[in-house]
């Protein structure tokens, strides 16, 4: 078997991307440039070795054949695709395209929730995306065909399997612009996953913003991503816009990063990549999983562009990477904070290149109660402050303001929900009108459902609104309650929910659920009395306190956590405790490592 051969990204002509100039109406049409190429798509394992190559100009060939294999499925038609690092994913995704289908990325993630869950999961989004077939790579098609048994697909299989069925003798004319480019599935950290649904304008817009204002693309730039393909950084940012700039990826599946993050950073080094995003939980796992010793072996002083978005940044975590690969040659100044959602295509905000991950500090109090995010001046040791991530202005083809709830634009340091519209906006929700309704008005403003406020036109993220807590008249974010959780030694990144829940008197009360792999009664509580004090030292506020084991707190398709769903499985824990003993004790058999700790004292 011959090795595979790296695919490196040229040196272009002129400006260097074709994209820049807006010459793509399509993904397909962009990937007929990207062929001209000689860069591509490289697979690794998790030893880090190169196991595949893909280069643009074999996924355009690939693809075209697999396209007539699929037009006969009927143009507009859904095509769900378990979204698996696998260069059979790039080749029915873009064989769609040529096609006219829609193609829907499925996550591949069995590890959240079980075989069960996992397969319960892929056959709901079939059935809501109405997909009249589905593909998997070999190493889930099992999980596959026990999810889609019993629906209306045509087939649901390998891309072999696929290259067997009947082939058209021509191919269809080929999307226009105005036509769906695929569904993307949200994260449904708050509800169900909802289909965006997001055209090929849209979609080509957006990359033209990211890659030409976003991080303004090098001809030296080459990327790396652990990124999951169903998600929206992922699929778009990754897999669309390098294919439309003629960059290379190397790429690391992301289970294989979650069980040894060091291979991102080797991968970086090795290959002298200049751009690698990724949401924070990542740059926090790898930090504390570098050793003094793993970066000796680093050189990472290539790396110009480290993106953060997808999650609420914390400052602090940022600093603990920085300083973990300093000696590797990182630059801080390197961190690019952004701001995007699927329901945009992608991206909404970049902040400023080469600044690193800039902070506004705001009266952490005026916040909490008015709304206001007041700077508090430098050097002020009086007012206790809050720091939040500068995202950025809105890229070329958005309008933003922030709304209080009735509606109406709040002027700049006043705190209410985002609102947007442009030409990467989704045309809706597919098969739902009433959830579009819900967030998308008749003149085109997108709802996004997130909190922020604008300081000299740069956009600065509180939270979700369906996350926010109100604790005795004050508003509180659970990432800070679940941030202060993480510092403690016997959790790690993202095993913290906080939310709340009415007490007896229908006042809402904290609650943060905690994930812990400690089992001795002795060093739970202790570990219990520490976040009780913290919180109450940082916050003034009672919470309760509940650790359960590992996989204990349910998380979205792209490792998220679900909030929503952590309250209702705390309720209901509760009330089998009380149902077992009315008197609020716990039962004789409750697991030891489901501790609730009553309220902390003042």
């Amino acid at each position: 078997m011959t090795e595979p051969s790296l695919m490196t990204s040229p040196t272009p002509t002129a400006s260097g991307v074709a994209l820049l100039s807006a010459v793509f109406p399509t993904l397909a049409d962009a990937l007929d440039y990207a062929a001209t190429g000689d860069s591509g798509f490289n697979y690794y394992d998790g030893r880090g070795s190169l196991i595949a190559v893909l280069p643009y100009r074999e996924l355009r060939a690939r693809a075209l054949e697999m396209a007539r294999h699929l037009a006969p499925l009927g143009r507009g038609q859904r095509l769900a695709l378990v979204a698996h690092t696998h260069p059979d994913f790039a080749v029915m995704f873009y064989a769609c395209q040529y096609a006219g289908l829609v193609p829907v990325p499925l996550p591949a993630a069995v590890h959240l929730g079980g075989r069960e869950a996992y397969s319960r999961h892929l056959r709901q989004l079939m059935s809501d995306c109405q997909a009249v077939a589905a593909f998997a790579p070999p190493e889930f098609v099992g999980f596959l065909r026990e999810a889609s048994a019993g629906l209306p697909l045509t087939l649901a299989g390998t891309a072999e399997e696929f290259l067997a069925l009947p082939a058209a003798a021509v191919l269809p004319v080929r999307p226009l612009p105005s036509e769906l480019a695929y569904l993307q599935y949200t994260s449904g950290s708050t509800r169900f996953p909802r289909g965006t649904m997001i055209t090929q304008s849209a979609v080509m817009a957006n990359l033209k913003a990211i890659f030409n204002h976003g991080f303004c693309l090098t001809p030296a730039d080459r990327f790396c991503s652990w990124l999951p393909y169903y998600h929206d950084m992922g699929l778009v940012g990754i897999v669309l816009g390098c294919v439309a700039t003629q960059r290379s990826v190397d790429y690391l599946p992301t289970r294989d990063f979650a069980m040894r993050p060091r291979l991102w950073l080797k991968l970086m080094s090795m290959n002298r990549s200049t751009i690698s995003f990724s949401p924070p939980f990542g740059y926090t796992l790898c930090a504390r999983r570098l050793r003094p010793a793993d970066t000796e072996e680093l050189d990472l002083s290539a790396w110009r562009v480290a993106g953060i978005g997808a999650e609420m940044i914390h400052p602090e975590s940022l600093q603990e990477f920085a300083a973990a690969v300093a000696s590797a040659g990182f630059d801080d100044r390197a961190f690019l904070p952004c701001y995007g959602m699927a329901e945009c295509s992608l991206a909404v905000s970049f902040a400023p290149l080469e600044r690193g991950a800039h902070t506004d500090v705001v009266d952490m109090e005026r916040l909490a109660f008015d709304g206001e995010a007041q700077a508090v001046p430098a050097g002020n040791t009086a007012i206790k402050g809050k720091a939040f991530i500068d995202c950025g202005h809105p890229l070329p083809g958005f309008e933003l303001e922030i709304r209080d709830d009735l509606g109406q634009p709040l002027p700049e340091r006043r705190c209410g929900r985002i609102h947007l519209r442009g030409t990467s906006i989704m045309s809706g929700y597919f098969g739902n009108a009433e959830a579009s309704r819900e967030v998308l008005s008749a003149d085109g403003w997108l709802d996004t459902g997130d909190i922020g406020y604008q300081a000299d036109g740069s956009l600065y993220i509180t939270g979700r609104a369906k996350d926010l807590m109100i604790i005795m008249g004050r508003n509180m974010w659970p990432q800070d309650l679940e941030y202060l959780a993480e510092q403690q030694p016997e959790v790690r990144p993202t095993d913290a929910s906080a939310f709340s829940i009415p007490d007896e008197d229908d006042e809402e009360i904290a609650v943060l659920v905690v994930q812990c792999r400690e089992s001795e009664p002795h060093k739970l509580m202790k570990l219990t009395e520490r976040l009780q004090q913290a919180i109450h030292a940082e916050f003034g506020i009672h919470c309760l306190i509940e650790l359960v084991p590992p996989h204990t707190l349910p998380r979205t398709s792209s490792g998220k956590l679900s909030r929503s769903t952590a309250r209702k499985d705390f309720l209901e824990r509760r009330s089998l405790e009380v149902q077992a003993d009315p008197r609020g004790g716990r039962t004789a058999d409750a697991p030891r490592h489901h501790p609730v700790a009553e309220r902390a004292a003042s």
